[in-house]
């Protein structure tokens, strides 16, 4: 383990140099934002963050939702926004960002045909790079990421990606009673009929974002621009096993990730439902590889099986149209321990809300004793938090206050990119687990298509 860090710290002393050195204010850039997740970085000022943002971007409807967005937040009654959205809308609007670098830091939410390209020029060209995921859709771009990390040591500057999901307060509690000996003794190591951790995500076409219908771009159920969903949402299951079973640890996925079965299919999209998103009125070109019939299949849904350190795992999402009425994105997850089990619940039963359950196993000494212990020690870092008793073991009830939304969790990771940036490096693990996420993806994605 302390060679795994040594290697690590080497390996970042391309980082050392301080961002203060470079420049006091950060002047943020936002290329070609596609994805309403682009906005939702700027759903709140920043402090030492410049008001004024260059938009480099062609002209057309995935822009103009972007700046209708960001206007939204200025306009708001409450807390407000005050950026200055500066335009450039030409055909040649990457070069012309390299060439004025009017920001220091570049914000990619979008298409991801070309992202993988655009983060490797941005970071040569040095810019950091704060990328949305996925940083890369397929096998054959994953070199040329691994070359983005590496020129961004040598250019002293830092590229991360959007990892929103490790500020879900259910997901942080479980990773915090999983570091607890006491209550949840040590990570199982599964079979592949029974993984030791299991994350399952569930998410939706239509969606209300910032109090409206999200209207989708026409590219998203494109796989060849938006990426399969094995590729996609799965990014962030994957880091969260990564980030929970081995917190602030150095994963070598050269030697301890093996993918050994994957999966995809598709969704099934009339066109009816897809002028409902989209607000087109038929399918483009590009998309009609995919239609039989009068139906669009959008090979959003994918499973991965594999090993991390000789742990099995599983990670797996799935598409569906619409949720059911007063429902929404959902996210199942558990893992077992040799005392217990930490499992994430959120359906009907739960009212949609993520729930986290601490399980026992059967003939634990003391457990709930160990558990009230333990759930005083965890309360330190999280006051208000606290236990109720069911028929399989304990609840965690959990203030309101902690419950701040996806929406919010973008500006959260954006404050963590700008302390790195202050401090002048990531994390020592990060880089190397940036790695290891998307070599999984891109494995995987490679097993299922060889399977289909």
């Amino acid at each position: 383990m302390k060679k795994r860090y040594l290697l690590a710290a080497f390996l970042m002393a391309g980082f050392s140099k301080t961002f203060a050195q470079k420049t006091e204010q950060i002047k943020l850039i936002t290329l070609d934002p596609g994805h309403f997740h682009a906005a939702l970085v700027q759903k709140n000022m920043f402090p030492n963050v410049s008001s004024e943002v260059k938009v480099y971007a062609p002209q057309g409807k995935d822009l103009d939702m972007h700046l209708a967005r960001i206007n939204g937040y200025n306009t708001r009654a409450q807390n407000p926004t005050a950026w200055k959205e500066i335009l450039y809308t030409s055909p040649d609007f990457f070069e012309k960002m390299v060439q004025e670098k009017a920001g220091n830091v570049v914000v990619m939410a979008g298409n991801n045909k070309k992202k993988t390209e655009y983060i490797k020029k941005a970071i040569d060209a040095g810019f950091n790079v704060l990328a949305d995921k996925p940083m890369v859709i397929d096998p054959q771009n994953f070199d040329m990421l691994k070359a983005a990390f590496e020129s961004a040591k040598k250019q002293g500057v830092l590229l991360y990606d959007i990892m929103t999901e490790r500020s879900e307060i259910t997901t942080m509690l479980q990773r915090e009673f999983s570091m607890d000996a006491s209550v949840f003794g040590t990570l199982q190591k599964g079979t592949p009929d029974n993984p030791a951790v299991t994350k399952e995500s569930v998410h939706h076409f239509w969606k209300y974002v910032s109090g409206s219908v999200l209207t989708r771009p026409a590219w998203f159920m494109d796989v060849a621009q938006q990426g399969e969903g094995i590729v996609d949402v799965n990014t962030h299951l994957v880091d969260l096993i990564q980030w929970e079973c081995f917190p602030e640890q150095i994963i070598d996925y050269k030697k301890e990730i093996k993918v050994n079965s994957a999966k995809r299919w598709a969704t099934d999209m009339t066109l009816a439902q897809f002028k409902d998103i989209t607000q087109l009125e038929q399918f483009p070109d590009y998309l009609k590889k995919d239609v039989k019939g009068d139906v669009l299949k959008v090979y959003s849904n994918g499973e991965i099986n594999y090993t991390i350190r000789g742990v099995h795992a599983k990670a797996s999402v799935t598409w569906a149209y619409k949720a059911p009425e007063g429902g929404g994105d959902t996210h199942y997850s558990i893992m077992r321990g040799t005392k217990s089990n930490l499992v994430i619940r959120q359906g009907a039963e739960q009212k949609y809300q993520p729930v986290l359950y601490i399980e026992p196993a059967k003939n634990v000494p003391d457990f709930e004793q160990k558990l009230t212990k333990a759930v005083e020690k965890v309360a330190q870092k999280f006051p208000g938090i606290s236990i109720q008793k069911n028929e399989k073991g304990w609840e965690l009830v959990i203030p309101d206050k902690y419950k701040d939304g996806h929406e919010a969790h973008f500006g959260l990771v954006a404050q963590r990119y700008m302390q790195y940036l202050k401090d002048g490096k990531l994390p020592v693990w990060e880089v190397p687990n940036m790695l290891a996420k998307y070599y999984t993806t891109t494995e995987a994605l490679k097993l299922a298509q060889k399977s289909k």
